[in-house]
């Protein structure tokens, strides 16, 4: 329990904080996951992606993310190399579902506790000094789009430094818990840029405040897709159907209504409904008030 609202979000911030026993089982299957993809694939590089490389990920609900850049001719459809990789992965682990879900092939270890999702990647010459990959789209039946990984991990951490070092994070990491408590069928990696992209425009950062006013952002654009902030790759899209953005629409203008409400009372110094609104946004996860 909290006395004060800031002072809950700084409980919920660990609370959300990956755990350092699944961060020791990510580093224990590492090894094994790109060991079953050299085995059949030919492998240029490896790249830990996502919100669980980058210091955003939440407990319990952040995959790991691989991307695996391979050599030779990048196959027509995106969706044959998924099968390469899946099969490469099948035959090193059979009593573990390996599953193709776009962009990714997701191996569930421990019956789903740890996932590791890797996507394949083709190097391009598009990003000039800046590696940009093909990677599948996650749409169903899509074809190639830009990944620039490395990039967006350096715009993340740049963001993270000011206006004090951890906020950018910090703010993409209630993002996410949002999206998780309440189901909100949106991009993970569009929240954590778009949450990057507005604490680098800030002076001061408040955890209230600043959640209210990128929600409110977010509802007011109708969860547009972004350039990428980066400037290495392609648009950034929220959604990755018209109906599951339907349904984030309507979940963003609901968030955003209880963050409003949420500040305005954290501004009139009526903790007791700061707390029962933030609480409605997070789905009965934030930490009670004392």
């Amino acid at each position: 329990m909290a006395r004060t609202v800031d002072q809950a979000f700084d409980i919920f911030l660990t609370r959300l904080t990956p755990t350092a026993a699944q961060r020791e089982a990510g580093a224990s299957h590492r090894a094994s996951v790109k060991g079953a993809l050299e085995a059949r694939l030919e492998v240029r590089r490896f790249v830990e992606t996502g919100s669980f490389s980058h210091g955003t990920g939440v407990r319990n609900h952040s995959d790991i993310d691989l991307l695996v850049s391979l050599k030779g001719d990048k196959p027509t459809g995106s969706y044959s190399a998924l099968e390469r990789v899946k099969g490469a992965l099948s035959a090193r682990f059979p009593s573990t579902p390996v599953r193709i879900r776009r962009p990714a092939v997701a191996v569930e270890f421990g019956g789903g506790y740890e996932t590791w999702e890797v996507i394949p990647g083709y190097i391009t010459g598009r990003g000039g000094r800046a590696l940009v990959y093909d990677v599948p789209s996650p749409n169903v039946g899509g074809a190639w789009i830009d990944s620039a990984p490395d990039e967006h991990l350096t715009y993340v951490n740049e963001a993270n430094k000011k206006p004090d070092k951890g906020d950018a994070k910090a703010l993409a990491r209630l993002m996410k818990a949002w999206k998780y408590h309440r189901n909100v069928p949106v991009s993970s990696f569009y929240l954590e840029m778009q949450a990057a992209r507005y604490v680098r425009g800030i002076k001061t950062y408040i955890h209230v405040w600043d959640l209210c006013l990128l929600l409110e952002r977010l509802h007011g654009n109708k969860l547009a897709a972004m350039n990428d902030p980066s400037d290495a790759s392609g648009r950034i899209h929220a959604c990755s159907s018209d109906s599951t953005r339907a349904d984030a629409l309507s979940k963003v203008w609901r968030a955003s209504s209880r963050a409003r409400k949420a500040l305005d009372a954290y501004k009139a110094d009526d903790e007791a409904n700061a707390f029962y609104y933030l609480d409605l946004l997070f789905n009965g996860k934030f930490p009670s008030r004392n």
